[in-house]
C-alpha cells in the first residue's frame, strides 16, 4: 500500500517509523514492512469509519501481531524491535489514533498485545 491511497491529508503526509529509517540498525526493507502495517492500519480505519474507541483497539492488537510476527525477521537480519524501534512504533500508533480523531486512545491497550 502506498501512503498516497489513504484518505486523510494528515495521514498521507505523517512520516512514520522517522527513527527507524534514520538507523542503520534497522534494514530499510524491514522498516518498510513495519511502514505497511501502520499504513493498513490506518487503512482499516478509513474503512470503518464508524468505529468506536473499542473497535479502534480490536484493529490495534491486530496489526500489533503482525509486528509479533515479524520479529524474526528481525533477528534474523542481526536486528530487533528494541527500544528505538519499540518508541517508533508506539508513537506512530499514538500520533494515528490522534490522526483519526481518537484522542483519548490509551496507547498500552492499543498495542497491550505486544510482546517487543
Amino acid at each position: 500500500m502506498k501512503v498516497e491511497e489513504l484518505k486523510y491529508k494528515k495521514a498521507q503526509e505523517y512520516n512514520f517509523l522517522k527513527d527507524m529509517y534514520s538507523d542503520n540498525y534497522f534494514p530499510n526493507f524491514l522498516v518498510d514492512k513495519c511502514k505497511d502495517i501502520l499504513l493498513n492500519f490506518c487503512k482499516e480505519i478509513e474503512l470503518q469509519s464508524s468505529t468506536n474507541l473499542e473497535g479502534l483497539y480490536k484493529l490495534g492488537e491486530k496489526y500489533t501481531e503482525e509486528f509479533n510476527e515479524i520479529q524474526d525477521e528481525f533477528y534474523k537480519n542481526e536486528s530487533e524491535i528494541e527500544t528505538v524501534a519499540r518508541e517508533s512504533i508506539m508513537s506512530d500508533f499514538e500520533n494515528i489514533s490522534k490522526i483519526y480523531g481518537y484522542e483519548n486512545a490509551d496507547i498500552e491497550t492499543l498495542a497491550g498485545n505486544r510482546d517487543w
